[in-house]
């Protein structure tokens, strides 16, 4: 599960606006908002989640999970 700090750090490494993940992960501008700050007044969709990080991943990023020193994202390693 990516966390909203791995959404916003994703976001920067692609130099993405909300709105363009939005567009990518084909989700509304809100939902992006919602997820990106962790709203727990909001349930948080799996299936959104998912659409969310496999557009990032199409766009190059990594997600690194947790194992000690916090969970993380990177640019992947074109060959």
């Amino acid at each position: 599960m990516i966390t909203p700090g791995q959404i916003r750090a994703a976001r920067g490494l692609l130099d993405l606006t909300q709105a363009d993940l939005a567009t990518k992960a084909g989700v509304s501008l809100p939902t992006i908002k919602r997820h990106e700050k962790g709203a727990s007044d909001h349930k948080v969709i799996e299936e959104t989640r998912d659409k969310i990080q496999r557009a990032l991943e199409k766009a190059g990023i990594e997600f690194l999970p947790e194992n000690g020193g916090g969970a993380g994202v990177r640019l992947r390693k074109e060959n």
